[in-house]
């Protein structure tokens, strides 16, 4: 079974990855489990209707299972109804089995990071950067950056960081007024926070610290605590500049930024993380899509569905 491939009417059974495990009750009040299958070609919801005790102690995020049912759809989404589900052996499959990554390796996740790294001459900005990819440059190609939605795969927050990196190198070109080394340093740093924020690229969970302060402040705060490392003042005017730009860059504060932009760098890097999220979101969908019809609702995105331009049009292989 391929969860990438599954189609509405069809009875499969494969091994698969519990990605999430939510204990629920119905409106009667019995409990139930809801659950997130995945495999390294798509995710699948599913119920587990009248859990008991036992399998709620089982079937937890990040463990391997073997699957049995029937997909169908439920408001415009796939979903799995559960006709057996036991768990898997070690020979069966491993958690690492199933978590998809992004294309490139580490090693071309580096070495494309490493000219916007060294293009940051300013001397707070590049201290910090450096400082900071220093102690959590492992876990940074590691993680992914979100737990579902945008780049939720292994090397997607360093593919997501590069993704606008790469953007905001045509900005700057296209507008010379920018201030390339802001604009690249908060690039770099603005979700550095989700890997204190989330639990890992396997079976992804928010952390109770990213519960309790998101990445957007945990970053801040890291930042925060270089300074106190390298002997500069978190007040320091070039370091206030960079702050701001890292805090603002969620655009409102209804969307969870601390402050709004007040710099140009920082209306870029929200401007450019929003456009690559989105991007990301729409092909992802996309790719699921046959030409000439519309994407299920994309509830990231306003429940919005996306046309697949016909064949021949569509630059995206069928």
């Amino acid at each position: 079974m391929e969860i990438g491939n599954l189609t509405s009417g069809v009875a499969t059974e494969g091994v698969v990855l519990i990605k999430d495990a939510q204990l629920k009750t119905t409106r009667t009040g019995n409990p139930f489990l809801a659950l997130r299958f995945a495999d390294r070609t798509g995710e699948i919801s599913g119920n587990l209707w009248d859990a008991t005790e036992n399998q709620v102690a089982q079937f937890k995020a990040g463990v391997v299972v073997e699957l049995a049912g029937q997909v169908e759809t439920y408001q415009d989404q796939l979903q799995f109804r559960i006709q057996e589900l036991r768990l898997a052996s070690p020979e069966e499959g491993q958690p690492e089995d199933f978590v998809p990554r992004v294309a490139e390796t580490d090693g071309e996740l580096k070495d494309d990071l490493r000219p916007f790294l060294a293009a940051i001459h300013q001397v707070e900005w590049a201290t910090i950067v450096n400082h900071l990819f220093k102690k959590y440059g492992a876990p940074f190609f590691n993680f992914p950056a979100a737990k579902v939605n945008h780049h939720a795969l292994v090397g997607g927050l360093a593919f997501h960081t590069l993704s606008i990196l790469r953007l905001a190198k045509n900005v700057c070109d296209q507008y010379p007024g920018i201030n390339r080394e802001l604009l690249y340093a908060g690039a770099l740093l603005h979700d550095m926070g989700k890997v204190i924020e989330l639990s890992g690229p396997v079976a992804t969970q928010y952390t109770t610290t990213g519960n309790l302060l998101g990445h957007i402040s945990i970053v801040d705060g890291e930042i925060v605590a270089c300074c106190q490392e390298v002997g500069l003042l978190p007040t320091n005017p070039q370091v206030v500049l960079l702050r701001h730009v890292i805090l603002a860059h969620h655009g409102l504060r209804e969307y969870g930024s601390p402050v709004e932009p007040e710099l140009m760098e920082a209306e870029v890097l929200h401007r450019l993380d929003e456009l690559d999220a989105a991007i990301t979101e729409i092909n992802g969908a996309l790719e699921q899509t046959a030409p000439g019809e519309f994407s299920p609702r994309q509830f990231a995105l306003g429940r919005r569905q996306f046309y697949r331009l016909p064949t021949g049009q569509d630059t995206k292989k069928a």
